[in-house]
């Protein structure tokens, strides 16, 4: 497996914006490296695998380029596979290269040297390094996933672990090599498996008072989807068509799928799920998650995590109740779920997002919009009522709120020139016969939901089954003729319009 140099990786005048090694800041300026332990302490005497690191250290700053300032060295290793880098930063550059295959060889005498002294060996090793002779270094035994890049194929963990066994792993690195796609269920599988639950009178749990009821659940996601696209957040749930999405900060998420027939299914996992470290590190059955489900519980509408066995909980719901078979309760999925779980919890997260602290004022606001979003008829006043002024992407916010389909469905009037554009498209598309019918000659006569678009009878003229148009706000075109009277066609027309509203709302 490789590494994602920006550049030649054997070259080390290559040139990147940023070292990508995983360095960040702690909260008072210091650079520490993500994910990993802490640096030792400078007081305490140096380890034999500190003086190593060092070494190894001091042989990068031996072949690096003139003028670097800081060194930043990573290297992944398993008994089989390995992938290291070096980024030389100063002078306002940036430059990668692989570090020497001695200094390689150095590191994986290292990493035997840390299995001697700490019972397992590290999955990667961290060094920084300053021309001034600040030193750091740090291991990672992956407590969290490791970047892009620097995972490698199962097999190779696998072999890592016949030479050096560990008693546990984390979960995700455990689900990683040992999911099996256990948690996978194709639709095939689920309808075979549906069929013998039922043969076998496997029956899932009812989650009664657990989750929100399903409509309620949607409407607030997307508000909350929605307050978060209008603060200019990159964090928060987000809205799809018929799904909803959330990563939390702790590294739990889910998804919510609405499908036809008023179903759902809501699906994800906590981070350190206790089932799953059960299921991977001490054998323990991996949870019946799909006992008794349906048949269209299945793939597409499971979060990804299934894919790679880190799925800790599914619910679905059906009949208008929630359903899951060995999840756990809804209390042990929060930190996976955005907060709507209550109106007020929701009032809570969107009025903050407008301001901090937020008003009276606009926590009343807050509580109309999700009100209206609970029963479809949110307007875009609704959301500048909450969000009032120009820091907010209320188009973001609306487009959010339009997906989960909450908004009022009614549709703005089409312009009289739309509407006789649409329909002379129409009429060229098809190719209809235009003969004693000029194009350039069609008129528009408004009613109640659309616009009635003809050619007008010359003066002095009958036309039997003369072609008339009728196209509704919401761009429905309906081809007709003088034949029918127009007030007839015009009332059937406009309950056709109402329906559809109604359905959509």
């Amino acid at each position: 497996m490789s590494d994602q140099n920006s550049g030649n990786p054997g070259d080390a005048n290559s040139e990147d914006k940023e070292p990508d090694i995983g360095f960040s800041l702690s909260p008072d300026g210091t650079a520490e490296p993500e994910g990993v332990a802490e640096p030792v302490d400078e007081d305490v005497a140096e380890s034999r695998d500190r003086l190593l690191a060092r070494q190894i250290a001091d042989e990068l700053a031996a072949v690096g380029p003139s003028g670097w300032r800081q060194l930043d060295a990573v290297f992944v290793l398993t008994t089989t596979t390995a992938v290291a880098e070096v980024v030389y930063t100063g002078e306002g550059r940036t430059m990668r290269s692989e570090p020497p295959v001695a200094v390689l060889e150095q590191a994986r005498g290292h990493r035997a040297l840390v299995a001697e002294l700490d019972d397992e060996p590290w999955w990667r090793l961290l060094v920084r390094l300053s021309s001034d002779g600040e030193f750091e270094v740090d291991y990672d035994f992956g407590d969290e996933p490791f970047p892009d890049g620097q995972l490698f194929e199962p097999e190779a963990y696998r072999a890592d672990l016949e030479e050096f066994p560990r008693e546990t792993l984390p979960v995700w690195l455990a689900a990683y090599i040992g999911h099996g796609s256990r948690q996978t269920r194709t639709p095939q599988d689920a309808a075979g498996a549906a069929r013998a639950d039922k043969a076998a009178k496997v029956w899932p749990v009812l989650a009664e008072n657990e989750f929100p009821d399903f409509p309620e659940m949607w409407a607030r996601w997307a508000v909350v989807s929605a307050a978060f696209v209008a603060a200019n957040s990159d964090w928060g749930p987000r809205v799809l068509p018929s799904m909803g999405w959330f990563e939390s900060s702790r590294r739990g998420g889910s998804t919510l799928y609405s499908l036809p027939g008023g179903k759902a299914v809501l699906s994800g996992g906590v981070w350190e799920s206790p089932n799953l470290d059960a299921a991977y590190n001490d054998g323990a059955a991996m949870p019946k998650f799909f006992a008794g489900a349906p048949d269209w519980v299945a793939n597409p509408v499971l979060n990804p995590r299934a894919a790679t066995g880190l799925m800790s909980f599914v619910y679905w719901w059906e009949g208008g109740r929630w359903y899951r078979g060995e999840s756990p309760a809804a209390e042990q999925c929060a930190t996976a779920v955005p907060g709507v779980w209550t109106a007020n919890t929701v009032v809570g997260i969107v009025a903050g997002l407008a301001a901090q602290p937020p008003s009276a004022e606009q926590r009343s606001a807050a509580a109309a919009l999700i009100a209206a979003a609970e029963v479809g008829v949110v307007t875009r006043e609704t959301v500048e009522a909450l969000f009032d002024d120009d820091r907010f992407d209320i188009d973001g916010a609306m487009y959010q709120l339009t997906l989960a389909g909450v908004v009022a469905s009614l549709p703005e009037q089409m312009p009289e020139e739309e509407a006789i554009f649409r329909v002379r498209t129409y009429v060229e598309g098809r190719g209809l016969d235009t003969s004693g019918y000029p194009l350039d000659q069609l008129t528009a006569d408004r009613f109640s939901c659309g616009w009635m678009v003809y050619v007008p009878v010359p003066r002095g003229e009958i036309a039997i089954g003369r072609a008339i148009f009728y196209i509704a706000d919401d761009g429905v075109l309906e081809h007709s003729s003088s034949s029918v009277a127009p007030t007839t066609f015009v009332k059937g027309f406009e309950q056709r319009f109402q329906e559809r509203q109604g359905a959509t709302a």
